[in-house]
């Protein structure tokens, strides 16, 4: 008991007091990364066996050999539809298998036919549609080509490395190999650098120690972008958004970790992985996905452009330049890579995306205002909480309970005395038009009197030591063990626990936030679980330790389904990989209530989007510390323009609900709050289309800008679809910031026109402007040529929205032209995938406004077009005219700021219309 109060006074201490860097490994500490990072370049040990080639419809697989060791490889490349090849890369014969990801993919990748073009002893090459790949043997190297351009090769830098499984070697008391007959060492075989590694077999970080029962197995492979300029991808990180150079620092880290008050421009791991890496240059974009759930490292070489290097280029003759590249280093699995081909950035991040999925379209309140706090005290604070928000006209959703709210931390129980009746207070919220949302985390208390921990021992289910005992660390309960979600049967258990006849004090309007699920382990190696820990299938957690928090919410999406099939779960995840955007939003985790933080946040959530996470947000406010009234209002603006909105603060910090600032700040604050919810037509269209075709909801400016290589590294700013431009105001005591407005053609002499979205004004240029802010006012532009819809009657919550009219905001393009899209549904139920819905594309063209519906409209609802806002008029219309089933009536059309404004055209939206200009 006393090493129980003693562990969670001490992590309650270090959150208090920030990360301590030295807790977690750098890349010299961790073996394998050593290991692999002292390949030399240009020297690739691997080549390709002649005459072991077979050829198939749709792939190749040859032989692979390591000179130096002579152990066998067997190479497979895939082609597959829309311009991607898959690489894989494994043992012959390994002594036991190697780890191969599954749960991430959404099905078998569809193939594409390759044909054998040439084949000799030095070369391969393979043809599918306009792609090609060639195979050089010795040294092994694969070059991939986008319709005869070279965008990716693999093992350029000849950085290849696949250590193989082997017995452990026999030594005697001096260390030393024992001798058989003659003096020859036993078990010879040629020396590799791993064999003279001292945490090869066994590692020590701090006071852990990890026993390596399977010795040295880590594999690695470059790949470099001939056409790139930048790189950017691999979240997630605290950094830039454009990926710096590695020489001289630690590589990026992926794997997944608790990392609290996190630093910021670090290339440190924190709570989620997803190793898709892209490079991009202004005529071409690729990509790689490489595959692997082990703790991985990965390497970036950028071509530092010097005045030095310019006169060595100059006396050489030389014009070459080594072109951007990134060393991808796993501790274990295999190869399994898919190169992506572009050629466009947007190519690529579907691409991406038709491999691991898409986010399913939420319900429309958790596109809404989440209001979150460690902790709610009780019910009569929740319900006083939702009261005020009524109180002061600021428009909420969601009210959110961390784990104080739980009978002593046991998951699936209430408090009694803070909540007697959760079924009371869970209707008093819905009654509003509101919901709940509760946290489940993945550890669970050791407790004789907790069903959950009784059943778990009683069936196995726990993570095991390699000795097959249940796992025991330390986390919020205390003692705590953690369901190995590996298993079907434990994860079936583990979603029944979501039914109503086993969670009876919750309702199916009740929601999931998975918090804890890297997984967090406060007595672990850098806080985490061993990675000697066994999971069903005999792998070590080691291989896969990437994936614990996707298995986690895979278990709890099933377990919502099955309580409520109809209606679209919600779940938050702090722990994510590859796929896990099918499941749950993100947030940034544990940040800190600064500058710095905040304009991170948009840096972040720009990195996870591109990586198939648009739904991504971070604390607003900073979940340490107490913000001042700039910085909180401030976030509050930041906040409603990405696509997850949480305000959330630890539990040691102040109060902070708006209404507990000075008024003019609280004001603010609902300025914001409002404004989000009158885009929320926006946002559930941009995320519908996701679901349809993989595109980012928030985006890069190089996603619409890929010529302008000024913009490459612009990430203080983000786009909503291609229709809205964001420059947040993220710096202390500021009256102006700088806007860049990004250009459509590489010399930079032309861009899109954008409107502000306050006043209509128009903005003509490229290139960098000072635009004035005050207190309420950011930078926000809808695009020249798009038509964005809008609900401008705010209610206390966007259920209570659903039949409110819209508004249509049309900003002309040079040519007097604008489009954009609105989608509606029940909001709610997954009926939309039986085809009801409403999709209507919306076009402005030669003074008239028409609607055309993507798909016949299958969906009744009352909602109706109350104005409509056309920026970009050349003069002033004096009338108009709606047109509906051959029937013409008069609209009258007045200025508006610098726009003109058509008022109750009276349409329903489910109506064909054309509205007329009359000069």
């Amino acid at each position: 008991m006393r090493l129980a109060i003693f562990l969670l006074i001490f992590c309650i201490c270090e959150y208090a007091l920030g990360v301590d860097p030295t807790n977690f490994k750098t890349c010299e500490q961790s073996s394998f990364c050593r290991r692999s990072r002292k390949i030399q370049p240009g020297n690739s040990k691997f080549a390709l066996v002649p005459g072991s080639m077979n050829t198939y419809s749709n792939s190749i697989t040859a032989d692979l050999i390591n000179k130096d060791t002579h152990h066998l490889y067997v190479l497979k490349l895939e082609a597959l539809v829309n311009n991607k090849f898959r690489l894989l890369i494994d043992e012959k014969t390994p002594l036991k298998p190697r780890y191969k990801v599954e749960h991430v993919l959404i099905g078998e990748p569809q193939s594409e036919t390759l044909t054998v073009v040439k084949e000799d002893k030095s070369e391969i090459v393979l043809q599918s549609g306009s792609n090609k790949a060639v195979l050089f043997a010795d040294p092994f190297r694969v070059d991939f080509y986008e319709n005869e351009v070279l965008v990716v090769s693999a093992n350029a830098k000849g950085l290849m490395n696949f250590e193989h499984l082997r017995p452990k070697p026999q030594t005697n008391s001096d260390g030393n190999p024992p001798e058989e007959e003659g003096g020859e060492a036993a078990n010879a075989i040629p020396q590799t650098p791993e064999d003279s590694d001292p945490g090869a077999w066994e590692e020590n970080f701090k006071s852990h120690h990890d026993s390596k029962p399977y010795g040295p197995e880590a594999i690695a492979l470059d790949f470099s972008f001939p056409e790139a300029e930048v790189l950017f991808g691999i979240p997630e990180h605290a950094d830039s958004f454009i990926l710096k150079s590695t020489s001289g620092s630690d590589p990026y880290r992926l794997y997944n970790l608790d990392v609290f008050e996190y630093i910021i421009d670090s290339k440190m791991a924190l709570y989620g992985s997803i190793p898709v890496l892209y490079g991009h240059g202004p005529k071409r974009t690729a990509g790689v996905y490489w595959q692997n759930a082990a703790e991985t490292w990965v390497d970036i070489y950028l071509t530092e452009q010097n005045v030095v290097s310019s006169i060595v280029k100059l006396v050489s003759g030389s014009n070459k330049v080594d072109p951007p590249a990134a060393h991808f280093m796993s501790e274990s699995g295999i190869i399994d890579a898919f190169i992506l081909l572009g050629p466009k950035p947007m190519d690529t991040f579907k691409q991406y995306t038709a491999l691991t999925g898409v986010a399913p379209l939420p319900q429309m309140f958790a596109l809404a205002y989440h209001q979150c706090r460690w902790n709610y005290n009780d019910a009569k604070d929740v319900e006083t909480v939702s009261a005020n928000f009524d109180h002061y006209d600021i428009p909420m959703d969601i009210m959110w309970l961390d784990i104080e709210y739980t009978d002593g931390k046991k998951y699936f129980t209430w408090d009694q005395f803070k909540f007697p009746e959760p079924l009371s207070m869970i209707k008093n919220l819905t009654d509003l038009g509101r919901h709940l949302v509760i946290i489940i985390d993945p550890h669970i208390k050791r407790d004789g009197g907790y069903f959950f921990h009784n059943d778990c021992t009683e069936n196995g289910y726990y993570v095991k030591t390699r000795d097959g005992k249940d796992y025991e660390g330390w986390c919020w309960p205390g003692s705590a063990s953690y369901p190995d979600f590996f298993r079907q049967d434990v994860r079936d258990y583990y979603a029944n626990q979501y039914l109503l006849s086993n969670f009876k004090t919750v309702t199916n309007d009740v929601m999931f936030w998975n918090d804890m699920n890297e997984p967090s382990v406060f007595n672990g190696p850098e806080v985490t679980m061993p990675k000697d820990m066994v999971h069903y299938g005999d792998w070590e957690h080691r291989d896969v330790h990437n994936l614990y928090g996707h298995m986690h919410i895979m278990g709890t999406f099933e377990g919502i389904l099955r309580r409520d099939p109809k209606q679209r779960p919600f779940i938050l995840t702090r722990a994510h990989f590859s796929g896990s955007q099918r499941y749950a939003a993100i947030w940034t985790g544990d940040n800190m209530a600064d500058w710095g933080h905040l304009q991170h946040s948009i840096k972040m959530c720009l990195s996870e989007a591109v990586a198939g996470f648009s739904f991504c947000g971070a604390d607003v406010g900073g979940f340490f510390g107490n913000p001042d009234a700039e910085l909180f209002e401030r976030w509050y603006q930041t906040g409603a323009f990405l696509p997850f909105f949480r305000s959330h603060a630890h539990i040691d910090t102040k109060r902070r609900e708006p209404w507990l600032y000075p008024e003019k700040t609280r004001l603010v604050i609902r300025d914001a709050i409002r404004k989000r919810y009158s885009y929320l037509p926006l946002w559930y269209t941009m995320f519908y289309e996701h679901e349809m075709d993989g595109s980012p909801v928030i985006r890069p400016l190089l996603t619409h800008y890929p010529k302008d290589k000024e913009g490459y590294a612009i990430d203080n700013q983000l786009l909503l679809q291609d229709r809205i431009l964001v420059r947040p105001v993220m710096q202390q005591g500021v009256s102006k910031v700088d806007v860049y407005f990004p250009a459509l053609d590489e010399k930079r002499t032309v861009g899109d026109l954008w409107y502000d979205v306050d006043t209509f004004q128009k903005y003509d240029r490229v290139g960098r402007e000072t635009i004035q802010v005050n207190d309420y006012k950011i930078p926000v532009y809808q695009r020249g040529g798009s038509i964005v819809p809008k609900k401008e009657r705010i209610r206390r919550a966007s259920t209570l929205m659903k039949n409110d009219p819209y508004t249509l905001i049309v900003c002309l393009d040079r040519k007097g032209k604008a489009e954009g899209t609105l989608y509606l549904d029940d909001e709610k139920s997954y009926d939309y995938r039986q085809g009801k819905f409403i999709h209507v594309n919306y076009s402005f063209d030669g003074g008239k406004l028409t609607n055309n519906f993507i798909k016949p409209p299958n969906y009744e609802t009352k909602a109706w077009i109350e104005r409509i806002v056309i920026a970009g008029l050349d003069r002033q219309p004096k009338s108009a005219t709606i047109t509906i089933n051959g029937v013409t009536d008069k609209l009258d059309v007045s200025p508006f700021e610098k726009a003109f404004v058509i008022r109750k055209p009276g349409v329903a939206i489910s109506k064909d219309f054309e509205i007329k200009l009359n000069y």
